[in-house]
């Protein structure tokens, strides 16, 4: 037996165990030929890589570290007593070698590997195989039973009501909050809209990461509930509530691998809404020359694949083709993205027209799955609950509900102002450029951090003008995105009429 020892060490979503060298229950070389190990306790088996430590500060001879998240994953005290064994590796692993050779997976196949990679027995290395091998061909019955493992692996909920909404948005341009306002204005006129929501991974806000400037995210599902009985509605962090968890694991290897197939997109998309319980969804899908999605012909094939999904697992779908062409609203991280949020909500004067725009729009669509809304009706009525302020006060209730944030976050104090060289008109701007721009100046690990665009496209300019500006909270951040936007910008400038 060894004695857990909890080591502060981040790896991230990895499990990871330390033995000493001079461990004396064991023989750390005889794990060496084995990239993983279990750790077992009453019955129940952690998987995780081993490490050998040769400082005994660290890991005496008769203990075995874990780290932070593996510690929190076996759930149980310092002092555990604990034994070893080599690992078996998954047998799902003999599918994904079927899938890479180029043969199809049936649905129990991949039953087999989401239930392994959500219980944390893949390495990144076996899951990018299986991501890579899927990205270059999946089947539209691998893609639905994707979908449908993905939806099982986790907490499922269950709102008991006929109708339950949601939105998701593709993703891929800056600044676009909508679902700050959406979630309010539909949840004002009755229909339960319980929005589990995402944190960045690559980008310099999530909505989880804009709402919790306003509010606690990190629900229980419990807590969750109750937010929605008593406010029609919620903004919280998905991933609190361990809905398809497989996917959050997925989308952590994906990210950094540029891979961003279309089925595995859809997949990902609609198991989450599938185990938030969600019946009816409209799905925001900017187009756009820097956007995801590029194309009217790639638009419309993705409308296809989710609606053939939605159709096969009982999800009524709209999806919604909107402009992509540049950011949305004028704030880009999470400080500046709630400011206009709320300035939409409050009905203030200089909140951005287009963030409000696009928000009763969607909206509005939401609001047609109510059958006592005759048909085009939607958007008049999100007007209305918008304009009357009975939105701003179920969005103020449901910060109050889920728990007003007791940090008051403020802008970077590190400012600089991002200037135009020549006169002319602004004829573009480049969303993927400007959300680097904003990552690198802190967003969204620093609140405060992030762009401010004083300029959107059609605006006309002058040479020395300010086309947006830079916050940043540490020095080394606020150098690199000052030193991304004096190599390009992100603007294009044409003549003026």
């Amino acid at each position: 037996m060894l004695k857990l020892k909890r080591i502060g060490i981040d790896t991230y979503r990895d499990n990871v165990a330390f033995i000493a060298r001079c461990c004396t229950p064991y023989r750390p070389e005889e794990f060496q030929a084995f990239r993983k190990i279990e750790v077992i306790h009453d019955g129940n088996r952690l998987l995780a890589s081993l490490l050998i430590v040769d400082d005994e500060t660290i890991v005496g001879r008769n203990e075995l570290g874990l780290s932070e998240q593996a510690f929190k994953r076996i759930q149980k005290p310092e002092g555990t007593l604990v034994q070893l064994a080599p690992a078996i590796p998954p047998r799902s692993l003999d599918h994904v070698r079927s899938k890479i050779h180029g043969h199809t997976l049936d649905e129990s196949q991949i039953n087999d590997i989401i239930g392994d990679i959500a219980t944390h027995r893949y390495s990144e290395m076996e899951i990018a195989a299986f991501l890579i091998s899927s990205a270059g061909f999946m089947t539209t019955d691998e893609m639905l039973a994707l979908t449908r493992a993905m939806a099982g692996a986790g907490n499922q909920l269950n709102w008991d009501a006929p109708v339950v909404v949601d939105k998701h948005c593709i993703g891929g341009i800056p600044g676009n909050r909508t679902s700050m306002i959406v979630v309010p204005i539909v949840a004002a006129h009755g229909l339960p809209m319980p929005k589990s929501s995402s944190r960045a991974i690559t980008s310099p806000a999530g909505t989880a990461d804009t709402m919790e400037v306003l509010a606690k995210v990190d629900l229980t599902m419990e807590e969750m509930r109750e937010v929605v009985k008593e406010c029609n509605g919620c903004l919280v962090w998905g991933g609190h509530v361990n809905l398809s968890p497989a996917d959050d694991i997925m989308i952590a290897v994906e990210r950094p691998l540029a891979i961003d197939t279309r089925e595995q997109m859809v997949a990902s998309i609609l198991s989450k809404k599938i185990a938030a319980g969600s019946t009816h969804l409209v799905v925001d899908l900017p187009l756009g020359p820097s956007a995801k999605v590029r194309s009217h012909e790639d638009a419309l094939r993705l409308r296809k694949l989710f609606e053939y999904i939605s159709d096969q697992v009982g999800l009524h779908i709209e999806v919604s083709v909107t402009d992509g062409s540049q950011p949305v609203g004028r704030g880009i991280g999470p400080v500046l993205e709630a400011r206009d949020a709320m300035a939409v909500l409050r009905r203030e004067p200089g909140a951005p027209m287009d963030l409000k725009e696009k928000s009763l729009r969607l909206a509005g669509q939401i609001l047609e799955f109510d059958k006592s809304l005759r048909g085009g009706k939607g958007y008049d009525r999100a007007c209305e609950l918008l304009e009357s302020g009975e939105a701003l006060t179920v969005m103020e209730r449901i910060i109050s509900a889920q728990g007003r944030s007791q940090k008051e976050y403020a802008l970077g104090t590190l400012i600089h102002d991002v200037a135009t060289e020549a006169d002319g008109v602004v004829t573009a701007i480049d969303c993927y450029r400007m959300a680097r721009i904003a990552r690198l100046a802190g967003a969204p690990l620093d609140k405060g951090a992030g762009i401010d665009l004083f300029k959107k496209v059609g605006d006309p300019v002058e040479a020395g003008e300010a086309l947006y500006r830079i916050y940043a909270c540490v020095e080394s951040d606020f150098q690199f995105a000052r030193s991304m936007a004096g190599e390009a910008n992100g603007y294009a400038i044409g003549a003026g009429l």
